[in-house]
């Protein structure tokens, strides 16, 4: 028998050039995952054709890679029941994803005709740190909550902290957002994130460049992040260490000439470092949604999806305004009193602010943290004009 190999035919949509470039990634993971080391080498060698990607990181194994690369053959065409393959050459592929690093290939959990819709509207990225704190959580989670609910795609990996956060917020505001895998789509989704996973692909979808049973090791999530910020017309950087490795995906955007954006944080806080430098070094300030959607030239509300007006609330804020009351103890815990005990120090009866607390759960405005703290949901919501009891 001849040494051919054959690509699994659960494959389909893909030209045989770029499934042909996807196994090639996979069949290299040892040597990127080495080279990943330095990111602007990994992205380089991601933007080489695939015979001087191998000359460049195959060593030894050269010549034998060559020759099962020229000998590799696609199976006919065949539907997965999960997932589906898109490339650059066919209809449906996003535009974005044109750079010259840009992925050939996707698999797509969810369709590609929903990622073909997805794209089709404004995309915003929404990055941080894995290891978020409460504040950085929910100020991810009602940006993503808000855009959303004005017609705006959001995209963002799938592991822990501020990417857990946007696409909850997507799934609050009943809308579909974009997870970018940084392994195949039968391998890399961390089992915590499972749940998540399915109901992401249940409303939106899931992808990744690697074949279904590729890890992706370290050098896959480095390089998701790029496909993030190329999907995105904007990244908005939520928390993150002033370090190389948390402001990659700020980097990269940057590079590639798209807007860049950040919310502000406290500034006691490690996790505001990132943030504050790119809004030192001059990216846009974000207070909230309404912040992106002008910085999407929101001005011009035609385009589709993008809900003139843009509210920054996803449908749980009181169009008429909520009592003075109410307003005043969201305006202290927004100063730092967070905690009944806290609130109690300025005078008021402890049982009204029970009660109080609780009615602004009810409405969506407040949350709970660690230790019983209370956050607010939407820290950016302007005055609400305050309604008589």
């Amino acid at each position: 028998m001849s040494p051919v190999e054959q690509i699994p035919r659960t494959w389909h949509g893909a030209c045989a050039g770029c499934l042909r470039r996807s196994w090639l990634l996979s069949e290299l993971s040892g040597p990127l995952d080495y080279c990943a080391r330095e990111r602007g080498r990994l992205i380089e060698l991601l933007a080489l054709a695939d015979r001087d990607l191998l000359k460049a990181v195959a060593g030894r194994r050269a010549c034998e890679l060559l020759n099962r690369y020229e000998r590799l053959q696609v199976g006919a065409p065949e539907r997965s029941l999960d997932a589906a393959t898109v490339c650059r050459h066919i209809d449906g592929y996003p535009h974005s994803l044109s750079g010259p690093a840009a992925p050939h290939m996707l698999e797509v959990a969810g369709g590609v005709e929903r990622l073909a819709k997805l794209t089709a509207v404004p995309v915003v990225a929404i990055v941080g740190s894995r290891a978020a704190s409460d504040y950085g959580m929910e100020t991810a989670r009602s940006l993503a909550r808000g855009l959303t609910a004005s017609g705006v795609t959001v995209t963002s990996g799938i592991t822990d902290g501020i990417t857990v956060a946007v696409h909850a917020g997507a799934l609050d505001a009943n809308g579909a957002s974009i997870a970018v895998m940084g392994g195949g789509l039968g391998v890399s989704c961390p089992a915590r994130r499972r749940s998540l996973y399915e109901r992401i692909t249940r409303h939106g979808c899931a992808v990744s460049e690697l074949p279904r049973d590729c890890s992706g090791r370290r050098w896959g999530q480095l390089a998701s992040e790029r496909i993030v910020v190329e999907l995105a017309q904007l990244t908005v950087l939520v928390e993150a260490h002033d370090t190389p490795g948390e402001l990659a995906a700020a980097s990269m955007a940057r590079a590639l000439g798209r807007t860049l954006a950040a919310t502000p944080g406290r500034v006691s806080s490690p996790l505001a470092r990132g943030p504050h430098a790119l809004l030192m070094d001059g990216a846009s300030l974000i207070q909230g949604p309404q912040d992106v959607l002008e910085l999407l030239q929101a001005p011009d509300r035609s385009s589709p999806g993008v809900q003139p007006g843009g509210a920054p609330h996803a449908g749980n804020v009181p169009a008429a305004g909520i009592p003075r009351e109410l307003q005043a103890i969201l305006e202290r815990v927004g100063s730092g009193s967070d905690t009944p005990e806290k609130l109690a120090r300025a005078g008021a009866n402890p049982a009204e602010i029970l009660l109080a607390l609780s009615e602004l759960e009810l409405l969506g405005l407040l949350g709970r943290g660690d230790g019983g703290r209370y956050l607010l949901r939407q820290p950016w919501l302007p005055a609400f004009a305050p309604a008589e009891r």
